[in-house]
């Protein structure tokens, strides 16, 4: 079950049909890294999704696995294809450790596995797998949002992750000491509530001191949140533009007052 965690460890469940509302106050602020405050205490732009003064960002990604400098990491990772719409998908990586952690915090809605081994193995073939299949190793989230209304049936989406898996497999380079892991597609579809979703009319911009989200949620795919609002339509809202507010609480009929950015289908994408 998603949830989003307030400061001092407080949960608040995110179910469909739940009504959601809070308003920002001051000024956003730098979160800190590696679970410590930021010393300066430093304003950020309302725009970013990582609330993180210059300092700050610098020290959270030298621990990053991303960053590649944690080469002695001796935990067992994952190689994983994740899939978010027709044509969609993407190789990655993770810590065994998080399970299926990271696919949910993307919005993948189909993954499968693909190996397990130490981490410059797992690496590396992720490397040779996203040249052979041609495939990128992030995906906007703007395109991921563009192809949720609509998406095609169950048996459509499995047969495209059996096919890249199955491609994957027959690609040579792969690291000696990466455990070939067989084909076993996961749909998060039901535990994202994006059956009969409809397409989002507008996509919260930022948050600002006195700016009101409100209104009843429909879905939530990784850090978004698409809720129905008063007088707004279907807007979707990145959690992540959250992080460094002081937030309280709201009137679920409060509806939008923080600034947003009308969703244009043009190709199928933002």
């Amino acid at each position: 079950m998603a949830v989003l965690r307030w400061e001092g460890g407080r949960v608040s469940p995110l179910l469909a049909g739940k009504a959601l509302g809070f308003r920002a106050e001051g000024e956003r602020r730098c979160v800190g890294a590696r679970g410590n405050t930021c010393p300066l205490s430093a304003a950020v732009s309302a725009r970013v999704t990582q609330p993180r003064c210059a300092e700050c960002a610098r020290l959270e990604r030298a621990h990053s696995v991303a960053a590649d400098t944690l080469l002695d990491d001796p935990r067992t990772y994952r190689v994983y294809l994740a899939w978010f719409g027709p044509g969609m998908v993407k190789v990655g990586i993770t810590g065994e450790e998080r399970g299926s952690a990271r696919l949910l915090e993307q919005g993948a809605v189909v993954f499968s596995w693909l190996g397990r081994g130490p981490l410059m193995a797992a690496r590396r073939t992720e490397e040779v797998l996203r040249g052979a299949l041609g495939v990128p190793d992030r995906i906007p989230y703007a395109d991921k949002r563009s192809v949720r209304a609509g998406l095609p049936g169950a048996a459509e989406r499995v047969a495209e992750i059996e096919e890249l898996h199955r491609r994957a497999r027959a690609v040579g380079g792969w690291a000696e000491t990466l455990e070939p892991l067989g084909c076993e597609p996961v749909d998060h579809t039901g535990v994202f509530g994006l059956d009969g979703l409809t397409t989002a009319t507008s996509v919260v911009r930022e948050l600002c001191d006195g700016g009101a989200v409100a209104g009843t949620l429909l879905a939530v795919a990784g850090p978004d949140l698409h809720l129905r609002t008063e007088g707004d339509g279907h807007i979707v809202l990145d959690t992540r533009l959250m992080g460094g507010w002081s937030l309280i609480g709201a009137d679920p009929s409060a509806g939008v007052s923080v600034p947003t950015t009308d969703v244009t289908v043009q190709g199928g994408l933002f």
